[in-house]
C-alpha cells in the first residue's frame, strides 16, 4: 500500500511539472492579436475592384510575409466617405482595442468645398476619440492633395491639413497616399479618380513603407515608449 501511494505521488509530481512546462511554453509561443483599423473612403475600400485587390488586403498579406502574423486589419472604409461620415462610423469600431489607426479621409470633403477648418476639426476629433479609448495607439495619417486647378489658398490649405495634424498628434504621415499614381491613366480606372488593380499595388507599397516599422515596434511592445 505504501509503495502504491509513493508511486501515485511520483506520478502526480511529474504530471504537475509537465503541466507547468506546457503552460510556460504556451505563454512564450502565444502572442495577443494586434489590430489595425483603416478608416477611409473609396480609395481604401478599393472602389470598382474585388476586396482582395484593395490595399488593406494587400497590406495584410505583407504582414504575413514579414512574419507579423499576430496582426489583423479591419477595413472600415466607405465609398464616398467624408470626415463627418467617418466620425459617425467610428463608435462601432471603438468597442475593440486598436493598436494602429490609419486615417484616410478628407478628399471627398474637399471636392464638396467643405471649409478647411471643418475638415481639420473632424479629423482631429476622430483622432481624439480613438486615443481616448486607446491611449497607446499609433496613428498614421494618409495625406491627400487636390489637383492644382488654380493653386489657390484652399488647395494649399487642404494639403497642409495632414502635415499639421501629424505634427500635433505625434502621428506618422504618409505625405501623399496617391504618390506615383495620381494623374497616371495606366494606374487609374476610366473615371481618372480611382486606382485600378495596378494602382492599388502602389498604394499598398506607399502605406507599407510607413506601416512596417511601426508594426514591428508594436509587435515588440515598444509602442508606449513612443507616446508622449
Amino acid at each position: 500500500m505504501g509503495n502504491t501511494i509513493k508511486q501515485w505521488r511520483s506520478i502526480a509530481v511529474i504530471f504537475s511539472i509537465l503541466c507547468a512546462q506546457t503552460a510556460l511554453g504556451a505563454g512564450r509561443d502565444s502572442s495577443p492579436m494586434k489590430r489595425i483599423l483603416v478608416l477611409g473612403d473609396s480609395l481604401s475600400l478599393g472602389f470598382g475592384l474585388k476586396p482582395s485587390q484593395a490595399w488593406p488586403a494587400m497590406v495584410t498579406e505583407k504582414l504575413r510575409t514579414a512574419g507579423l502574423n499576430n496582426f489583423e486589419v479591419t477595413n472600415a472604409s466607405q465609398t464616398g466617405g467624408t470626415t463627418a461620415g467617418g466620425l459617425e462610423r467610428l463608435p462601432a469600431h471603438l468597442k475593440r482595442k486598436i493598436d494602429i489607426f490609419i486615417l484616410e479621409l478628407g478628399i471627398n470633403d474637399a471636392f464638396r468645398g467643405v471649409p478647411i477648418a471643418k475638415i481639420r476639426n473632424n479629423l482631429q476629433t476622430t483622432i481624439d476619440r480613438v486615443k481616448e479609448r486607446n491611449p497607446n495607439v499609433r496613428v498614421i495619417i494618409a495625406g491627400m492633395q487636390l489637383p492644382n486647378y488654380s493653386a489657390d489658398d484652399y488647395v494649399f490649405a487642404f494639403g497642409q491639413i495632414y502635415a499639421d495634424l501629424a505634427a500635433k498628434n505625434n502621428a506618422t504621415l504618409i505625405p501623399y497616399l496617391l504618390d506615383g499614381i495620381g494623374g497616371d491613366p495606366s494606374l487609374n480606372q476610366p473615371d481618372h479618380v480611382h486606382p485600378n488593380a495596378a494602382g492599388q499595388k502602389i498604394l499598398a507599397k506607399n502605406v507599407w513603407r510607413v506601416l512596417e516599422p511601426i508594426a514591428r515596434e508594436v509587435a515588440t511592445g515598444e509602442t508606449a515608449a513612443r507616446v508622449p
